[in-house]
């Protein structure tokens, strides 16, 4: 019973769906010209859209992470360049906010991973509005040793999971 009310069910949907026609329009629009603004040219150029994280990670040539050293949360030389290529394309998109994402390794209590996370992203954030980033662009979280980026328990794989990612939120 159930088979041949599904099957009245498909022939009344075909039925229905086939008496509907539509009629191309007379004409098309226009093709679109090109644009002229700086922002259209780059994602013409790119292929990228300005302000999405593929964008950003692109434009910082994959310098959107730093890496720290175990129990630290010091901005090293390396840190600082990295930085600064941020705060750059940040000086060029004054539109765009990021949340820096402060992450460890698997070694220790989940609390001292947390605190541990919470300094190395406001290490990265307080060395961003240094260079003139303004503060409110940036949220900070830690997400401790909760989301590692490389699996093991080796000394590669802890250094991996020591970092700060700068992540685009609009």
């Amino acid at each position: 019973m159930n088979t041949r009310i599904a099957a009245i069910a498909l022939l009344v949907g075909t039925a229905g769906l086939a008496a509907c026609k539509t009629t191309p329009p007379e004409t098309l629009p226009p093709d679109p010209g090109p644009t002229t603004s700086a922002g259209a040219t780059e994602t013409a150029i790119s292929g990228l859209v300005p302000g999405t994280q593929e964008h950003f990670e692109d434009a910082v040539n994959g310098q959107n992470v730093i890496y720290f050293d175990t129990d630290r949360f010091n901005i090293d030389s390396a840190d600082a360049a990295a930085l600064q290529t941020q705060a750059q394309y940040l000086a060029q998109y004054p539109n765009i906010t990021i949340t820096v994402e402060g992450h460890c390794d698997e070694r220790g209590t989940r609390d001292y991973n947390l605190a541990l996370g919470e300094r190395r992203a406001n290490a990265a954030k307080n060395y961003l509005v240094s260079l003139g980033v303004a503060a409110s662009r940036i949220a900070t979280v830690s997400h401790g040793k909760e989301r590692p980026v490389a699996l093991g328990s080796n000394p590669t794989a802890w250094a991996r999971n020591r970092r700060a990612a700068s992540v685009v939120i609009n």
